[in-house]
């Protein structure tokens, strides 16, 4: 990892994979939720650059990524079973805490949308 930093669930498609599935999929491998809660479609995908620091995930000559939004919403805070090869830590934060936290600006404009939903 080039730097330590906090984001949310995040993943590729497989080949041939809905958005859908690629988001029940890396959620069960990232944290273990499963049914806990509800996965939900924000309706919202953004196109970014990929980092350098990163470039070497992908095929060659791939420079852009297109992120896909889902959002998973549980009634109550619940454990969490990080994968330790994903994630080094978790927790739960307020909105505002987790927009201050987050590296990416496509996690603190997600995050941003929602907490505007929410008002």
């Amino acid at each position: 990892m080039p730097f330590e930093f906090w984001q949310s669930v995040t993943g590729s498609l497989d080949p041939g994979e809905s958005s859908l599935h690629a988001a029940r999929r890396e959620l069960e491998e990232e944290t273990g939720l499963t049914d806990e809660g509800d996965l939900v479609d924000s309706g919202m995908a953004r196109t970014f650059e990929i980092d350098p620091r990163w470039r070497d995930r992908y095929p060659p000559g791939v420079t852009e990524n297109r992120e896909h939004e889902w959002r998973y919403r549980v009634r109550a805070p619940i454990d969490v079973i990080a994968n330790p090869a994903e994630h080094g830590a978790w927790k739960w934060l307020d909105i505002d805490e987790a927009i201050d936290a987050v590296w990416s600006w496509t996690n603190r404009e997600a995050l941003e949308n929602l907490r505007q939903e929410l008002s």
